[in-house]
């Protein structure tokens, strides 16, 4: 299976060729951060290497030795740390690290969600680094890998080969599963995904001590993308409090099993009262196929919204629409606080939804737009054209994000 070249690699080559900062690059088990970091770097240093382990533990002198920041070179060295964040310390150490030797060397950190954990704690490191979230591949990122144009951010559409769509749909996103395409694969590897979430990393991550019902957590959770969750049925079933259910979902969260859209209002503490919807990183597990397309077009726009922000392209925001009426559109993207386009997301092409209409004429969005699953790639700009809301080919609207 040949590794396929990725969109974050003109990401990661950007930055080390215009930033001073250090790289976090974080995401999920098996997204492709080491592989794709590993191809910029010229030295590797791994925490779980228990030689490079002693090399980090004696110090930033010692590395700088061994890496031979010393000595003149035509150009300045990458040096990638892997999993470093298993150290008790390694804010300090990569502080220590860089503060003494940033003229010499780019440094590049890459770990799981419990870097990104972690790094949440009293961030010692703030101002010393850029944080790029890493998400699986999508259609606009098998379609083209350069960056957004900073002046207008949408792709110009792109058609991709039928046979990737599908397997895009089967399989997933995830490197592995999606480049191998096999049924018997992918159903091995997202089962052992799934047990080396529930038990290694919340067992290295927190004292939690009831496993077992935060099992039953992760399988309720696993049935309910792009579902409201409502924290009170959820704890009832896990039977813990409200309080505890909101606190392992959010570590879920953190953990990458899936993520929270919120309902989008200009006032953020009304959102925050709000119940939010779930939707799983994994699209390719999920039997209902009307959930399963919501929660593939919603992980498309995290994936845009995300890496949007992460390269300074603006303020973006991602939730969804829901009014006292319970009048409902499944998408809103905010750009600088302001709706930019909403999106329903149908199987079937069908006339445009009333309320999908209605929620643009309240919001004043430029853009509104029925995403069909089923309709054919059409060669032809989404955002070539603000005003009604019009039905678009996922193909076609997807392949325009990141």
């Amino acid at each position: 299976m040949k590794a396929r070249p990725r969109l974050y690699d003109a990401i990661l080559a950007e930055h080390l060729a215009t930033q001073r900062q250090m790289a976090f690059i974080t995401g999920p088990r098996q997204v492709g951060k080491t592989t794709t970091c590993r191809a910029h770097a010229d030295a590797y240093i791994n925490w779980d290497n228990i030689d490079d382990r002693e090399t980090v533990l004696a110090g930033p002198a010692r590395l700088s030795e061994r890496l031979g920041l010393d000595h003149l070179s035509e150009t300045i060295p990458v040096v990638l740390f892997d999993e470093v964040h298993k150290y008790p310390r390694w804010k300090q150490f990569l502080k220590g690290f860089f503060d003494s030797y940033a003229e010499r060397v780019r440094v590049v950190a890459t770990g799981s969600s419990r870097m990104d954990v972690y790094r949440r704690g009293g961030d010692s490191l703030m101002g010393r680094y850029f944080l790029y979230r890493m998400h699986p591949f999508s259609i606009a990122e098998i379609a083209a890998r350069e960056l957004p144009d900073p002046k207008r951010i949408v792709r110009p559409p792109r058609k991709i080969r039928p046979a990737d769509f599908d397997a895009l749909w089967c399989h997933g996103g995830y490197p592995e599963p999606f480049l191998k395409r096999d049924a018997r694969f992918s159903r091995r590897w997202q089962s052992l995904r799934l047990e080396q979430l529930a038990r290694e990393d919340i067992r290295d991550l927190t004292q939690i001590q009831h496993l077992d019902q935060l099992e039953l957590l992760v399988k309720l959770l696993s049935e309910r993308s792009a579902h409201q969750l409502i924290y009170g049925n959820l704890a009832k079933h896990v039977r813990v409090s409200i309080d505890t259910a909101r606190r392992w979902v959010d570590l879920l969260v953190h953990l990458h099993l899936g993520f929270l859209v919120r309902p989008w209002f200009k006032n953020v503490s009304r959102s925050l009262r709000k119940e939010p919807k779930w939707f799983l990183r994994d699209w390719a597990t999920i039997r209902d196929t009307g959930d399963k397309a919501k929660t593939f077009v919603a992980c498309h726009l995290l994936k845009a919204v995300e890496g949007w922000n992460d390269l300074g392209l603006g303020r973006f925001e991602l939730g969804y629409l829901r009014d006292k009426e319970k009048r409902e559109v499944d998408f809103v993207v905010a750009r600088e606080g302001q709706p930019w386009f909403l999106v329903e997301v149908k199987q079937h092409d069908e006339s445009i939804s009333p309320v999908l209409r209605y929620f643009q004429r309240q919001l004043a969005a430029p853009y509104a737009f029925q995403a069909v699953l089923d309709g054919d790639y059409i060669d032809a700009d989404c955002f070539a054209r603000s005003g009604g809301a019009i039905s678009v080919p996922v193909r076609t609207f997807l392949s325009q994000l990141l």
